[in-house]
């Protein structure tokens, strides 16, 4: 019995140990976003909860009204946090460094479509 619980503990430990904290959005590294690839999917995942449909907060459910918000200096402040200009955002807390680093990126580019 004691065998038993022994590797019982091992299996289960070992699983734990080999288990990793990494996501995709953490690893992929993207040298020439889109809005369409790139930008568009994390904003309609993170941010048109609160940000469509005309309600309290701007609109951000298409790429002129995103681009927009990065040109008039909120969209970038709000995730990136290099200002005081409000609470972060995503409200869920702040995205992944290699999110934010794309969203710089796409600006810094021109807004590729």
């Amino acid at each position: 019995m004691k065998k038993i619980i022994l590797f019982f503990i091992v299996v289960v430990g070992s699983v734990f140990v080999s288990c990793e904290s990494n996501t995709y959005g953490d690893i992929a590294v993207v040298t020439n976003p889109t809005y369409a690839a790139n930008i568009g999917p994390i904003v309609k995942g993170s941010c048109t909860g609160c940000h469509a449909g005309g309600g309290q907060y701007p609109n951000l459910e298409n790429y002129a009204e995103v681009k927009e918000a990065t040109l008039n200096g909120n969209l970038m402040c709000r995730i990136d946090q290099s200002q005081a200009c409000g609470r972060v955002m995503p409200q869920s807390g702040s995205m992944p460094q290699s999110t934010i680093d794309m969203f710089k990126l796409w600006v810094s580019q021109g807004y590729a479509q």
